[in-house]
């Protein structure tokens, strides 16, 4: 028996069918079905009673990443020891699940080496091909990162938290490193102090690099006499002769014994800026190594990141704080922009970071 004209044709109807039998675009079909919110309430009655009636049924395994049927993000989650844990990016975590809750979204965990995959690409090509995300989150975004321009070769949705390159797309939240150790160095200077020293982490990293030049920038502006740990001093910023500018000495046992040598020569900082809470924690060992008090009075202290730590020190951590719960919220909603089709973001978005000051940073003794 023949099918009437309105009889469903379940598995034949298409997308191009129901489009004619609503007098609508291909676009707006498209959109009815994935981001309703966006067309008219007449139409979207209109499009819906023609799929209803042809019984169009939609190719879940076709649709793309971009429709956000899936209501999942992907999160590629740095490596990490567990006994040993970032408490930076625990915290960014807390605050990309909430996100993207609030946003109706689930976040998934996923990393090289699992599955079969067995590089950030290999995951990042295994997670897009299953269709188990609407878009990815990238975190520690190094120079030139992999990832990112392999997310632009796949044309998936992507957010990082860390800035891209200049040839990369911008869809990037960060915040001003550089700034905030400026404002680091301004506390400190306001104290009193004048001859300050920084210690810092490796600076193949984007954010370390950026903090010590936000160091050495504001000193020399200032015309405070500036030292990075484990480099000898060469001079005064800002009196003419060059600030110091080797690499800052690396995390562990060596920084110690770095700041403790500043500290036993006669013209020793009274102030060191670390670029992160737990360097901080070298410095509170040398300083106490070398029979000193931190805090005022004694060698002021600051960290970075004002990670919980920071409150059970004696005497609490002066620290720069991360807008973690800001910067979550951006990235999920830059991210589901993309996922609804609208514009991807053309310029990366910085936030302010925030200095917490406690007995650590004092009036030099």
């Amino acid at each position: 028996m023949p099918e009437g004209p309105h009889r469903p044709r379940r598995g034949a109807t298409t997308i191009e069918e129901v489009a004619r039998a609503a007098g609508v675009s291909r676009q707006t079909v498209s959109n009815t079905l994935n981001a309703p919110q966006r067309v008219r309430p007449e139409t979207l009655d209109r499009v819906n009673a023609a799929i209803r009636e042809l019984g169009y049924q939609p190719d879940q395994s076709a649709r793309s990443l971009r429709s956000g049927a899936r209501r999942t993000l992907g999160y590629l989650v740095p490596v990490d020891d567990p006994l040993d844990p970032n408490p930076l990016m625990a915290g960014f975590l807390e605050a990309l699940v909430d996100a993207a809750g609030a946003a109706g979204q689930r976040v998934l965990l996923f990393r090289p080496g699992q599955g079969g995959a067995a590089s950030p690409v290999a995951a990042m090509d295994e997670l897009v091909a299953a269709r188990q995300v609407d878009g990815l989150v990238l975190a520690d975004v190094l120079h030139e990162d992999v990832r990112i321009a392999h997310a632009a070769r796949l044309g998936v949705p992507f957010v990082s938290f860390g800035r891209t390159g200049p040839g990369d797309p911008q869809h990037w939240v960060d915040i001003g490193n550089e700034a905030a150790m400026a404002e680091v160095v301004r506390h400190l200077a306001a104290l009193g102090h004048r001859r300050i020293g920084y210690l810092g982490a490796a600076e193949e990293l984007p954010w370390m690099a950026a903090r010590r030049a936000g160091f050495l920038a504001e000193a020399e502006r200032l015309g405070l006499s500036a030292v990075a740990a484990g480099a000898p001093a060469t001079g005064a910023a800002g009196t003419g002769t060059p600030t110091v500018g080797a690499p800052a000495a690396e995390a562990g046992g060596s920084t110690v014994a770095s700041v403790r040598a500043l500290l036993g020569g006669p013209d020793r900082p009274t102030a060191f800026a670390a670029g992160s809470d737990l360097l901080a924690l070298d410095v509170y060992e040398a300083v106490r190594a070398e029979g000193l008090a931190v805090g005022p009075d004694g060698v002021a202290v600051t960290g970075f990141h004002d990670t919980p730590l920071c409150r059970h020190l004696h005497p609490g951590l002066t620290s720069v704080r991360l807008p973690l719960r800001a910067i979550a919220a951006a990235l999920v909603g830059r991210l589901l922009d993309q996922v609804r089709g609208e514009a991807a973001p053309v310029r990366g978005l910085e936030l302010p970071t925030e200095l917490v000051v406690r007995g650590s940073s004092g009036r030099p003794g």
